[in-house]
């Protein structure tokens, strides 16, 4: 299946506007504790389709090499590949915002927290989530980023390890197995649940734990679970997906799921929060990962409007909360207060123009390929 499907872009589009519509809930004071603020809160699933998507994207080389019994994809090339999608843009978003809070801060105040040379050495390499006190303000998004770099640098051990590794233990190295495959990904799908629980019962690890790559890994492996089935299936019912991923959204509104914040306070609604965006990331994709592109759902992911915002995407993740937190100085709402319409509407339109100049000046520097490359997307 080639790697390049304008659906496949379109559906970053459902992925980023959650993003900024949650964080601008946030901002305006509608993460209340019931049904309303916690469906609010919920919208931060469009992190769930991202890693799930990434998770497909990523590993489908490694599916296609195992099934064409051809060569595994060239690991220096693909980090090379990653460094020049991803840091550009994040490391122009980082000295940025550093600009702004050192000139002319938001509201007047500065960061609390991720200030000086410290701060901005770790959020210019990514390790802001290790420790209390890194994350600054404009940039507290940035967590799941540096979630999604350690599956991007530990991909190619495990594609590895099940690919190659798994093919000359068993005695049938070059064969196509997707049933091992299968096997050792679901294996992995037990890496999140596990470590939610470690979090939760430890008093040794940092709080900032729960936000470290193993508790999110469930997401990429689901994706690569999607990469090997996707070649075995010529028809989806998109309705069914869409419909599943809609109740799955709904159902997480409710208590179960835990209260309105990434992390719940206890391991067994953290879980089930989990499992319920990882049924709506799936559900969302599934239908755009089959041979058959014709379905209603796929037509609208691959409508111009949603392939354009969908090729800004990683762009528009990267500037929106500086640009809410700016909006709402302007617009003279103090935290936790003001016209969540408003806010979200301009914050949209702003961002969107400043993903678009972000993405046109650091286009030039990734998208130039090198001989043999296979292109892959954020």
């Amino acid at each position: 299946m080639a790697s390049r499907v304008p659906s496949l872009t379109g559906v970053r589009t459902v992925a980023a506007v959650s993003v900024v519509v949650t964080h601008a809930a946030f901002w305006t004071g509608h993460y209340t504790d019931d049904v309303v603020g916690r469906l609010f809160a919920r919208f931060e699933v469009g992190v769930a389709i991202f890693f799930v998507l990434s998770g497909f994207l990523l590993f489908s080389p490694w599916v296609r090499a195992a099934r064409s019994s051809t060569a595994t994809p060239a690991v220096g090339r693909y980090f090379w590949h990653r460094a020049r999608r991803i840091l550009p843009a994040y490391w122009i978003t980082v000295i940025g915002v550093y600009l702004i809070y050192a000139l002319a801060p938001p509201a007047g105040e500065p960061s609390l927290t991720g200030a000086g040379w410290s701060g901005f050495l770790r959020n210019m390499t990514l390790t802001q989530v290790y420790g209390l006190g890194y994350l600054h303000s404009g940039l507290t998004q940035m967590w799941s980023l540096a979630a999604e770099v350690v599956y991007y640098l530990v991909l190619p051990l495990i594609g590895w390890v099940l690919v190659v590794g798994v093919g000359w233990l068993t005695g049938a190295p070059g064969r196509w197995r997707p049933d091992l495959l299968l096997a050792g990904l679901s294996a992995l799908l037990l890496v999140s649940p596990v470590w939610i629980v470690i979090v939760a019962g430890s008093t040794g690890l940092s709080p900032t734990a729960r936000l470290w790559a193993p508790s999110f890994f469930g997401w990429f492996v689901a994706g690569m679970i999607l990469a090997v089935c996707a070649p075995m299936i010529r028809r989806s019912h998109a309705t069914g997906w869409v419909l599943a991923a809609v109740v799955a959204f709904v159902v997480s509104a409710g208590e179960i799921a835990g209260e309105p914040t990434i992390t719940p306070t206890t391991a067994s609604a953290t879980i089930v929060k989990h499992v319920l965006y990882l049924i709506v990331a799936v559900g969302l994709i599934v239908p755009l990962t089959c041979a058959d592109q014709r379905s209603w759902w796929a037509r609208v992911c691959a409508s111009r409007p949603m392939v354009f915002l969908g090729e800004i995407s990683y762009e528009l993740f990267c500037v929106h909360v500086i640009v809410l937190e700016v909006v709402m100085a302007v617009l003279g709402y103090r935290v936790f207060t003001g016209n969540l319409v408003i806010a979200l509407l301009i914050t949209v339109v702003i961002s969107t123009l400043l993903a678009w100049v972000l993405h046109r000046v650091t286009r030039p520097l990734w998208r130039a390929r090198t001989p043999g490359s296979v292109a892959t997307r954020r």
